[in-house]
Formats: C-alpha cells, sequence, structure tokens
C-alpha cells in the first residue's frame, strides 16, 4: 500500500454495487462483426471520457418481482442460477434493457403480439419512444410501466451473459458487473444522450482493441477484454451462440490496482498477469 495520508473511508469496506452492461452487435456490410461504444463525459464520476458499452448500476426498480411476467423467456430464479446468485438474478437483464434504452435509445423489447423487436422506422412511433426516454431519464417514468403502456415484452430470452468482472479493492466506488450481448435492432438507432455520453461509433472490435493499444480510444481493461472476446467471432450469430452455451457461469475476474505515490493508478492488474498473484490485495487510490 502507497504511503497516502489517511482516507475518510475503508478501502476493504467500500461495497460493490451491482452493474449490468451490454454489447450491442451487428454483422458488417463486408465481413466481421461491430459493436456500438459510447464515450462518457470528461464530467463523469465513473470513467470520465473513456469508452464504454450501454450499461450502469442495477436499481431497485430492475429488482421488482411485478417486471418477471413481462420478461421473455427468463425468469427471475433461472436468472439467478446462471449468475450463481440467491435471487434477484434476472434484475440485471432488466437493468442492462434499461439502461440501454436510457442511454442509447435502444429498446431490446417486442410487443406483444409480435416476435419482431419494436421498430421506430415509423416517426410518430419514434418520437413517441424517444418522449418515453426522456421521461425514464427524468425519472418520471419507469421500465415496468413503459411495457405496460405500450403491450411488450422485453426480449430477455435474446440476451447472451458473457462475463463477469469485479472492480478492484482500492478506489472509492466498486461495482459487480455482468456483460451481456445482444443484436441490434434493425429498425432503431443507436445515439448517445448528450449527458452522460457525448460521442457514440459502430466500430469492429480488432480495431477498437487497435486503437485502445495506441493511446486514442480509453477504456478500462473489462472494456477490453469484453471486445477480445468479440473480436475471435465472424458473424453475430456466432458471438449469440457463444454467449448462451454456457452451461455454468463465468468465472468472476477481480482485476488489482498499482498506484504511483500519488495514489493516482498507473496500471490494471488482471488475474492472468503473471504479476497478479505478487500484488497487494488493494492499493490507496485518490480520486
Amino acid at each position: 500500500m502507497t504511503d497516502q495520508a489517511p482516507l475518510d473511508y475503508d478501502p476493504l469496506k467500500v461495497p460493490t454495487r451491482p452493474a449490468a452492461t451490454v454489447m450491442l452487435i451487428r454483422d458488417a456490410e463486408r465481413s466481421g462483426i461491430e459493436v456500438f461504444m459510447m464515450r462518457r463525459t470528461a464530467a463523469a464520476v465513473f470513467a470520465a471520457s473513456q469508452y464504454v458499452f450501454p450499461g450502469g448500476k442495477v436499481d431497485d426498480a430492475d429488482h421488482a418481482a411485478s417486471i418477471e411476467p413481462w420478461c421473455d423467456g427468463r425468469t427471475d430464479q433461472s436468472s439467478s442460477g446462471l449468475l450463481q446468485v440467491p435471487k434477484g438474478g434476472l434484475s440485471y437483464w432488466v437493468a442492462a434493457i434499461r439502461e440501454c434504452f436510457e442511454e442509447a435509445g435502444v429498446l431490446l423489447a417486442r410487443p406483444a403480439q409480435s416476435s419482431g423487436v419494436v421498430s421506430f422506422s415509423d416517426p410518430d412511433v419514434a418520437e413517441r419512444f424517444s418522449n418515453h426516454r426522456n421521461d425514464m431519464n427524468a425519472g418520471r417514468l419507469e421500465l415496468e410501466e413503459l411495457c405496460r403502456r405500450e403491450d411488450l415484452r422485453l426480449i430477455t430470452d435474446a440476451i447472451g451473459y458473457v462475463s463477469h468482472w469485479i472492480t478492484p479493492v482500492g478506489p472509492p466506488r466498486r461495482f459487480d458487473a455482468r456483460f451481456f450481448v445482444a443484436l441490434a435492432p434493425e429498425a432503431q438507432e443507436p445515439l448517445h444522450d448528450d449527458n452522460e455520453t457525448v460521442e457514440s461509433l459502430w466500430v469492429r472490435p480488432s480495431e477498437a482493441l487497435d486503437r485502445f493499444r495506441q493511446g486514442s480510444l480509453a477504456m478500462f481493461p473489462p472494456t477490453a477484454a469484453n471486445l477480445e472476446f468479440l473480436a475471435d467471432h465472424s458473424s453475430a450469430g456466432s458471438v449469440l451462440a457463444a454467449a448462451v452455451s454456457h452451461d455454468l457461469a463465468p468465472p468472476a475476474r477481480l482485476p488489482k490496482v498499482k498506484a504511483n505515490d500519488d495514489g493516482k493508478v498507473v496500471r490494471t492488474v488482471l488475474p492472468t498477469d503473471p504479476a497478479y498473484e505478487q500484488s497487494p490485495d488493494y492499493e490507496v487510490i485518490v480520486d
């Protein structure tokens, strides 16, 4: 641990907040796949200026038992079993869908009487759902109520579970994050919200990784690791098949951080790094 002034918190007692992130993918025009990414505002408290996938913390409303009937193909029991948690597993899928709509304007839901994902190709429909998005971001509308108003079903059955990351001990904020993947709906165009996120792009995973290594696309190691998972696949169908083929939940990955004398993170040490076992369990991190 670095030699720092006393902190106003105990790094070992910082709770992990449940979070969910969804990678929207599509087949590229010529070959391979593309993934949707957004850059967070420089003013963000967490992950400032980082490129991320749509996502955020799991809210209390995401846990509501009353939302389960609006979810297709998954129950809380089956979802909790896959995530290896006692209960509340379905809330991660719900949170991924909610955050994707709030942050990127993409709603992973289908009309109750249809097998296809809701379409925003009609300008009037697009405007109506844009207003719903604004209301959700303002806290005036919950996802469950949106499903009720529009008679929608959440396509939880079409969202694959990919990985589980727990942010390092040391910083004052920690997240227990689950990463998911979903096919981007053809009749919906994702776009950053110009609030928490200020830029967005479709990019091939291999290109994003190259730009990350060159320093032109800032991102956290878990984001890069999930891009590596995507880069191993030549089609969206292959990605989704791999994501849903897990018989057991992917193991949780817990990186460690190394800090300089000023308490700033200089390196993240992954479990696959040879230096991982020799690294201290945590170092004091100063925001």
